[in-house]
Order: C-alpha cells, then sequence, then structure tokens
C-alpha cells in the first residue's frame, strides 16, 4: 500500500496510518493485552530532520492505532555500537523517543537482553543473538526508514530488521559475511526467521546518496505499508529507481519465493507508483560493481580491487571520538594523535565506519575511472 503522505504533522499523519491498519485488517489481528513490538530504525543517535532514523512522529501514530486495539506498546531497537541500558536511554533521548514514548504511553525496551537462538530455515546462517523483546513479541510492526544503503545498496524493511541483532554483534557478523552476497543471505535468513507481521516504511523524508547516514535528506512525501518486508522493499526501491533485480537481498528473496521477481507481480493498493516515483533520486556510490562479471576472469580479481569504493576520513574534520574504530569488524582502524586512521589492506569495505561516523566526515571514494 502505497499512500502519499507530505509531512509529519499528527491529525493527518494519523488518518493515513489508520488507514493502513484498516485497509491491511491489522485491528483484527490485535487483541486486549498483547504486547506489540514497535521497531524503528535508530542506527545511531540524531535528529529526525535529518532523515536517518524513523521519524517519532510516525512511531507514535502507529503506537496510537496498536493502543486503539487494546494492546501494549514496546518500543525497541539495538543502534551500532554498545548496548547498554546507559546507551539504549541516551539513543532514545537523543532522538526524540523518550518524550514521545512519555506522552503517549509507551514502553521504552533498554534492559539490553538477548539471547542466541537457532534460525531453523536459514540458508546462510544457522544460529544468532537476537534482543529479547523481538523473541517474545505477540506482534512485530517493522517501521524502517526508506534510504540508501553503502553496502547493500538499499535500506529498507529488510535491513532494518538487522537493528534485532545486539550492539557490537552486529560488526561479529559482518566479520563473517564480509561480502555483498552473502551478507544479504545473512539479511534474509534473520528477516525470515523474525518474520514482521506489519511493515511500514518511512519515506516522508528519505535518505539519498551516500546512506545510511552519510547521505542526504530527500522529501519524498511516502508512506509505504505491506504485511510483507519483501514486497514493501520492492516497492520502495522502485520509488529510488532501483529495480529488485539491482537489490541483491531482494533478488534473493525472489529466487526463495519470498516475493515476486518483479513488482508487476505485486497488487498495489492507495496511490499509484508512477505518481510517487522520482526519477533522479540518488544512488549509494558503493552499490555498484556489476561490470565487473562482464570482463575476462583472470582481470576480475584486479579489477574488484581497483573499482570497489573505500572509505576516506577527513582528517581536518575527524575529532577522534573512537566510533568508527569501535564499529570496525575486523578492528583495522586506530586513534593516532585524536585522529583515526585506516588500515587499507585489512579494510573489507563494509562501511560501517562511514555509516557510524557522528560527524559524518568519513567519506566514500572510488577512483574517477570508475566514477561511472
Amino acid at each position: 500500500m502505497l499512500l502519499r503522505c507530505t509531512g509529519y504533522g499528527a491529525e493527518g499523519l494519523d488518518e493515513k496510518v489508520d488507514a493502513i491498519f484498516r485497509e491491511l485488517h491489522i485491528y483484527e489481528e490485535l487483541s486486549p493485552g498483547m504486547t506489540v513490538v514497535l521497531k524503528p530504525n535508530l542506527v545511531m543517535t540524531s535528529k529526525p530532520e535529518e532523515a536517518i532514523i524513523t521519524h517519532p512522529a510516525l512511531v507514535a501514530a502507529v503506537g496510537k492505532c496498536v493502543q486503539r486495539a487494546g494492546a501494549k506498546v514496546l518500543i525497541a531497537e539495538s543502534p551500532g555500537g554498545p548496548y547498554t541500558p546507559m546507551t539504549m536511554k541516551a539513543a532514545f533521548r537523543g532522538c526524540g523517543y523518550t518524550d514521545m514514548a512519555e506522552a503517549c504511553g509507551f514502553s521504552l525496551y533498554t534492559d539490553c537482553e538477548s539471547r542466541e537462538v537457532p534460525l531453523p530455515g536459514g540458508v546462510r546462517c544457522r544460529r544468532m543473538a537476537i534482543v529479547s523483546p523481538f523473541l517474545g513479541a505477540d506482534y512485530l510492526i517493522d517501521l524502517a526508514k526508506l534510504k540508501t544503503h553503502s553496502m547493500v545498496g538499499f535500506s529498507g524493511a529488510v535491513k532494518n530488521m538487522f537493528g534485532a541483532v545486539p550492539g557490537l554483534k552486529k560488526p561479529e557478523l559482518h566479520c563473517r559475511f564480509p561480502e555483498k552476497p552473502e551478507f544479504s543471505e545473512m539479511l534474509l535468513d534473520l528477516c525470515d526467521f523474525l518474520q514482521p507481521a506489519l511493515c511500514i516504511t518511512d519515506g516522508i523524508w528519505a535518505m539519498e546518496g551516500n546512506g545510511p547516514t552519510g547521505g542526504t535528506r530527500r522529501d519524498l512525501g511516502v508512506l509505504a505499508a505491506s504485511k510483507s518486508p519483501y514486497a514493501v522493499d520492492v516497492c520502495c526501491a522502485k520509488l529510488a529507481g532501483l529495480e529488485a533485480g539491482q537489490v541483491l537481498m531482494l533478488r534473493y528473496a525472489a529466487e526463495r519465493g519470498l516475493v515476486p521477481q518483479s513488482i508487476d507481480g505485486l497488487e498495489l493498493l492507495g496511490d499509484s507508483l508512477e505518481s510517487l516515483s522520482v526519477p533522479d533520486f540518488q544512488k549509494a556510490e558503493a552499490s555498484s560493481t556489476d561490470f565487473i562479471d562482464r570482463l575476462p576472469r583472470f582481470l576480475r580479481p584486479a579489477a574488484k580491487k581497483l573499482a570497489t569504493p573505500y572509505p576516506r576520513i577527513e582528517k581536518k574534520s575527524c575529532v577522534g571520538c573512537g566510533k568508527c574504530a569501535e564499529s570496525c569488524p575486523q578492528n583495522t582502524i586506530e586513534i593516532k594523535d585524536h585522529k583515526a586512521e585506516i588500515d587499507y589492506r585489512r579494510c573489507t569495505r563494509c562501511f560501517c565506519c562511514h555509516e557510524m561516523c557522528p560527524k559524518h566526515v568519513i567519506e566514500i571514494r572510488r577512483l574517477r575511472l570508475f566514477n561511472v
């Protein structure tokens, strides 16, 4: 379901979310006493207007619909970096969620407990640590942010489930699955295990360019919703000028039979896709080296090394906070003389440093020859 929604004003937004609940028959699936977990994207502490996080106004609107059905609302998330009660409380407060939750009567999960569980249907990953509320929820609602992503190309409902993995367990998974194909399959394994019952993607203020944190806000004015995280991602990728086949995790989802091969196989409700699409939406620079597969086999390793974008630290602006080193799966970053330095010999180009830099001073670069 696609709806034009040009702002976060309470009255108009509440009406749009209520329409989603009615059209998708969500009210009938909820009952008094249920605990409904809302999973926003809070990858890092930032202001809502930066379009990095799911806007608290949308979370409030969804939570109020849940309460209307007599269910309880619990907001749970695990941003990048250490996952402790102190850091989680600070993240909720810094993103505007603490005041919102108090005003609406929602609970915020800050106990930060997790446990490792088997993923019975996992293709790439068979066990994973998961934050506890996602394992015991009566109903899970995935509230993603529509963004580009420097590693996997696109961030939406499927990628948002990665936030169910506790803090520094995320870099461990980057180490286990350093390449985009296997990382994409791991994301599918996780999403298929958690199976969110409703997905609403915040594209009112989206992010283009080098997302998920270093891009530019783009006012799309769109809410997208589905009971399938794969279907809503196919639609949102299309809005951003990407075909499902261009996003590996969506291509693999189609191969697994989780979503049709193209958007033509989906039933679209609400506003037309054509009326909401943006033809000049800027893609992430790091998301495409597909031309390498067309080169002679003996040239591919060298071409891949040269063509793959890399993170570059703006030394003059770096404050030496250490967030990049803390988030690096391969421990390739050191703080020397109050500045971060990357050992490119061991860098896997996962772009976690770019994603977690609070000052946005880690750029994504590639040789000019490959800026195509």
